[in-house]
Formats: C-alpha cells, sequence, structure tokens
C-alpha cells in the first residue's frame, strides 16, 4: 500500500518556494561565476599575459557592438548620446539576472539541466572572448576558471537546499528518508516535483547575498586592478607637446561670449565621444608602433620616437559623428598637433592604382578613408595632442587620426595602429559592410544654441546664436528667418 506524508499548507513559514530558493541559488552562481572570471582577467590583464578581451563582461559587450544592426545604433546614440556604452553595460547586467534565475529555477527542478544552462552561458561568453582582437587560449582561463567555481556552487548548494523527488520501487511504494512537502498537490505531484529542504529562508537569502556581494566585489577588484596607474597613464602625464613651426590661432570674435552657446574651441573633457570601445584601450607609448602595409613600395613601421623626432603641425578641424541629429552635440572645434599623414605615405610610396588607406585600431576597428583626402594638402594627421595637451586615452591616447572633412566613422581612427593601403573594391571599413556609405564627406550644416527648444523668452530683442560648419569652405554668415 503506498503512503506518502502531504503538507497542504503550502511551504511552511520560514522557508522559501521552489522558485524563490531556484532565483537565489542562480543569482549566487551567476555573482560568483562572473566575479571569479572578472576579477582574474584584471589581475591577468595587469600581469601581462592576456593578449585580447579576458573580461567576459566586455567581450560579450563588444561582440554585441560588432553585431549589432545599423538602426540599433542609431537608436542607442540618439537616446542615450555619449552614455550609451553606460546603457549597454546596464543591459548587459540585467540579462545576466535574469539568466542566472532561470538557470537557478531550472537546477532546481533539475541539477543537469541547471548545469547544462551554465554550460551554454559560459561557451557564449567563451565565443566572444575568442572574437575579440588578438585573442588568444589563455584569455579563456579566468572565464574557465569562472564557470568552474559556478559549477562548484550551482551543485552544491541544489544538493544543500534542495530535496530531491521521493523513489518510488518495484512494488508501488515510495521510498524516502525525509518527508515531502508537497504544498497542497497530490501525492504524485509531490513525487514529481523537487522541494525546499529544512534549511531556513534566513540561511537560504543570507548565504545568496554573501555569494552576490562577493562576486560583486571581484568585478570592481578586477575593473580597478585592470585599470589602475600603468605605463600607459605614466607616459600620458609625462608626454610634453611637440613644438611646432607655426601655431593656430582663434580668430578674433569666434567665442560670442553668449551664455549657452558652444564654445568655438572645445574643451578636451568636454568633446564629444562615439566609438566602438567598450573598454578604452590603455596603449603604452614605448610599445606603440603604425605599420604602414598594402599597396606600398616600402612598408614601414613607426614607434612612437620616431613620430615625435617629426616636424609637427596644427590644425583647427572640426569632428564630426555622421549620427549627429538635427540641433546634436556631437560635433566640435579642437587643435590638433600632429605629424602629415601625406609625409609618411610619401616616404612608403603609394602604388598605382591604389584609392583607400584602411586604418585600423588596436581593438580591431577600422575605417576605410579615400586615399586623396590622406595625401592632398588638407590637414589630416597622425594626432599627438588635442588643444595643446595629451589625448585623453577616451580621444585615442597616444596617435589618433583626424581627417578634415570626413565623418569619424571614416576617418577619424584612435589608437591607431595600421595603415593599410589598398582599395574600395579590396577592403572594406568597419561600418561599410553595416549599410554606411563608403565615403562619408561632411555635409554643411547649423545648430541654433540659444534660445533652446521650449525656452520661454521675454518680450524684445532675443539673442539666436549657435554654431555652422562647411569644412574646405568655412562659413561667412548664417540667415536666421521666423516662422
Amino acid at each position: 500500500m503506498e503512503t506518502t506524508q502531504v503538507r497542504a499548507q503550502g511551504t511552511p513559514s520560514g522557508r522559501l518556494e521552489p522558485a524563490g530558493l531556484g532565483a537565489v541559488v542562480g543569482l549566487a552562481t551567476g555573482a560568483v561565476t562572473v566575479g571569479a572570471a572578472e576579477l582574474l582577467a584584471g589581475l591577468g590583464q595587469r600581469a601581462g599575459w592576456a593578449s585580447g578581451t579576458p573580461s567576459p563582461i566586455d567581450a560579450v559587450g563588444a561582440a554585441f557592438i560588432d553585431r549589432a544592426p545599423p538602426w540599433l545604433k542609431d537608436f542607442a546614440v540618439s537616446t542615450f548620446g555619449t552614455n550609451d556604452k553606460m546603457a549597454l553595460y546596464v543591459g548587459i547586467t540585467l540579462v545576466l539576472v535574469l539568466l542566472s534565475c532561470a538557470m537557478g529555477v531550472t537546477a532546481v527542478r533539475s541539477r543537469r539541466a541547471g548545469v547544462a544552462v551554465l554550460l551554454l552561458l559560459g561557451t557564449v561568453a567563451a565565443a566572444a572572448v575568442l572574437s575579440r582582437p588578438h585573442a588568444s587560449s589563455t584569455d579563456l582561463v579566468p572565464l574557465l576558471i569562472g564557470v568552474v567555481a559556478g559549477w562548484w556552487l550551482l551543485t552544491r548548494w541544489t544538493g544543500r537546499f534542495v530535496q530531491r523527488p521521493a523513489r518510488t520501487g518495484s512494488s508501488g511504494s515510495t521510498v524516502a528518508s525525509r518527508e515531502v512537502a508537497a504544498q497542497g498537490r497530490s501525492p504524485r505531484e509531490a513525487r514529481s516535483v523537487s522541494s525546499v529542504s529544512s534549511v531556513s529562508r534566513r540561511v537560504v537569502l543570507g548565504s545568496g547575498l554573501a555569494a552576490v556581494a562577493a562576486g560583486a566585489v571581484g568585478v570592481l577588484v578586477g575593473r580597478v586592478v585592470a585599470g589602475s596607474v600603468r605605463a600607459a597613464s605614466v607616459a600620458r602625464d609625462a608626454f610634453r607637446v611637440p613644438p611646432v613651426a607655426r601655431r593656430v590661432t582663434v580668430p578674433a570674435g569666434a567665442d560670442l561670449g553668449i551664455r549657452g552657446v558652444t564654445p568655438f574651441i572645445v574643451p578636451n573633457a568636454e568633446f564629444y565621444r562615439i566609438d566602438t570601445a567598450l573598454v578604452v584601450p590603455q596603449v603604452d607609448p614605448a610599445t606603440w608602433s603604425l605599420r604602414v602595409t598594402g599597396m606600398v613600395e616600402r612598408e614601414i613601421t613607426l614607434d612612437w620616437a620616431t613620430l615625435l623626432s617629426k616636424p609637427m603641425q596644427e590644425a583647427m578641424v572640426t569632428l564630426m559623428c555622421v549620427s549627429n541629429e538635427v540641433g546634436g552635440t556631437l560635433n566640435g572645434n579642437a587643435v590638433w598637433t600632429g605629424w602629415p599623414v601625406r609625409e609618411l605615405l610619401k616616404e612608403a610610396g603609394v602604388r598605382p592604382g591604389a584609392d583607400m588607406v584602411l586604418s585600423t585600431s588596436v581593438d580591431g576597428f577600422t575605417a576605410g578613408t579615400p586615399l586623396e583626402a590622406m595625401t592632398d594638402d588638407r590637414s589630416t594627421l597622425l594626432v599627438v595632442a588635442q588643444n595643446g595637451e595629451a589625448l585623453l586615452p577616451e580621444h585615442g591616447f597616444p596617435v589618433r587620426l583626424v581627417v578634415p572633412g570626413l565623418y569619424g566613422y571614416v576617418s577619424a581612427t584612435k589608437w591607431v595602429s595600421e595603415l593599410k593601403v589598398t582599395t574600395f573594391a579590396d577592403d572594406m571599413g568597419y561600418w561599410t559592410p553595416r549599410g554606411w556609405s563608403a565615403l562619408g564627406p561632411v555635409k554643411t550644416q547649423s545648430r541654433i544654441d540659444v534660445p533652446r527648444d521650449g525656452d520661454t523668452v521675454a518680450a524684445g530683442t532675443v539673442a539666436v546664436a549657435g554654431v555652422a560648419w562647411a569644412q574646405h569652405r568655412g562659413i561667412s554668415g548664417v540667415q536666421v528667418r521666423g516662422a
């Protein structure tokens, strides 16, 4: 005769429901997995044995950026502006929380299925790590150790906090060493699901909170260690802007002195930043080099010391993001200091038939720039300074490209490491296969800064002021017509 003890009053007071227990176990597992991986990734980057992007969070985020369709990129820029990367981090965190909870709930029902979910998520992260530029097998070590730590916690906690379904013997009697809390289910339903063990809610929640906190600390410490003071920041602090033969001066009256109008020269810290780098590369100038390859007579490798020995020049150039909306702020003037790219290409000797220069960043980003823009008399520069100071890391330290007259997506490569002389028929920059124009000339535009949209103005004389740009031609005046 079959006998089963059943509680019909739900989970006893002080214990978690199975779904709640699963969510706690899943969050703890996800936190420990990610925290251990991020901590080890930061240590690896600090020690110098990581060649690519060992951080699973950064690798997944960067892989997502690479595969995001143009409409999603436009939406992110228009919605979040220069905070688009922070929005991506928040999104990644929310997705991780949801997937971790789902993994834990699955593990409460079936430990094997929960482990399978963990391994699947680890495999996706591993593929992202290996997809990053300069990736090697050693970049997987932090993630593998993190997954092992998560597997240990998941299996241990489900064994401690979860009571498995009772097993039915051949005679039909129930074989169980403990009483099944069935939450009002029938005896058959009681045997079909796992139940919560007698461990109290306080113990489960306390253990889960401790694991999540430990994971968060691992992530934070890993970030601090990876981004701590290193050779790149020391070199930047010691950098002195090379002398130039002729300095650029701001035209008299360029700054109108009207509150709310964008300054004629935008300060470095306020200059807009739009790029595909989820994590700002930290490049040590002592190890930096620029290779000139492709359709050239002589391949050249230029190091930092050699570049600084070249005759530098200043140029006032407006940079513009193609995603800048009407009235947007993704543009600005700066005085850039650098060596003309045309001089470097002259040394290399461009072969007939070339019509494009493919510039590559240390993070793998590429831009296809018309060869003409690199070799004519415009001030296309290998830039080492902005507004009389070393480039900020987020603006390309130690070296970036600035090409007047072209949108940034086809020209303004930061942390530049290679110039490949080639053709548009043979190569494409990062954004071209994603539907963007291969040429990207900047269009003449203007913007009213004051009064701003929605401002209430008093009757009488009202100052209307803003900025306008037309590269290669300049602006002599702007007509403003009322409605």
